[in-house]
């Protein structure tokens, strides 16, 4: 029997509209994102467990789980039935990488149980399909950073998907789910299909900035450089109070404010836990919209999927 975790993952970080992705963990050591656990079986079973397993489908073939594992056997042109217990600790829709953590700890635990037929690449790719089957197009940056841990820059050139980038050790990131559902695939559609080209070099401008401070270690450049001018503008009428809450959060000294992928999750990052304590006090009075939303401190997860247990 094996259990693999993947944890949650801040898509976008602002400025990288599908090129970067952060894995995080809580301060506290929860364990924030989904766990499965995985054992050879005479019929492919699933058994759906945690907090958020109510959101899940009945049917076991439009489940993600499913839908990994059959892939998987495709690829490896083998039917080897496993015994699956989905742990889903993470809201679907969230922002936080829902479905890229079930699908990276899935096809984990899948490879591993199989003795690793697939490579780490051959791993990511996979990944990659299924989480474009869900959200309407191919994109790293929630699975890559959960699978590989770490701020990762997605490429897609060659043979190299993605790779890890420095991160700074002070900064802490706030993440604040309000308890409601906001679909990826809706989220992309309110986007338009043009950019003006002011637009484009300005993005250009504020990711390739954060790119060097991240590496030259200037972290207020690179908070300075975390700028959405891709999605935000549109985003943000989907999400509660956003403008009015960046203003609170910016007064309280965070140094930067964004949406986490889609929505509706927001994060903050601040460079001192008091004021990261504040940031969090705040979002829980008045970010969240109901009681099963949350805030979490967090670290940069910088291990990805790993065995447990």
């Amino acid at each position: 029997m094996i259990k693999i975790y993947a944890p949650a993952s801040i898509g976008n970080v602002g400025v990288g509209f599908d090129i970067l992705g952060a894995a995080i963990k809580p301060i506290n050591g929860d364990l924030l994102g989904d766990c499965i656990t995985i054992k050879l079986s005479e019929n492919f079973q699933l058994l759906n467990k945690g907090i958020f397993s109510n959101q899940l489908p009945t049917n076991n073939e439009q489940n993600i789980v499913w839908k990994c594992w059959y892939k998987f056997c495709n690829i490896i042109k083998k039917n080897i039935p496993v015994s699956i217990i989905l742990e889903k600790n993470l809201p679907i829709g969230s922002g936080l990488g829902s479905s890229a953590c079930s699908i990276v700890a899935t096809l984990v635990a899948i490879n591993e149980i199989f003795d690793n037929p697939l490579n780490s690449k051959e791993l990511l790719l996979l990944m990659g399909e299924v989480e474009g089957e869900i959200s309407g197009s191919i994109h790293y940056d929630n699975v890559a950073p959960s699978y590989l841990g770490g701020l990762q820059l997605i490429l897609e050139k060659s043979d190299i998907i993605s790779q890890k980038i420095p991160d700074f050790n002070n900064w802490f990131w706030i993440v604040a789910w309000p308890g409601i559902k906001l679909s990826t695939a809706e989220a992309r559609k309110i986007l338009p299909k043009k950019y003006t080209k002011d637009i484009c070099i300005k993005n250009s401008r504020y990711l390739a900035s954060f790119i060097h401070a991240s590496y030259s270690k200037q972290s207020n450049l690179a908070a300075r450089c975390m700028k959405d001018l891709i999605a935000e503008p549109y985003r943000s009428k989907l999400l509660p109070n956003f403008f009015e809450s960046k203003e609170e959060i910016k007064k309280l000294g965070a140094i930067s404010f964004g949406i986490s992928g889609s929505g509706p999750t927001v994060f903050a990052v601040a460079e001192d836990i008091k004021i990261a304590e504040k940031v969090s006090l705040w979002l829980s009075k008045n970010y969240l919209q109901n009681n099963t939303g949350f805030v979490h401190i967090c670290y940069i997860d910088t291990k990805g999927a790993r065995k447990i247990g």
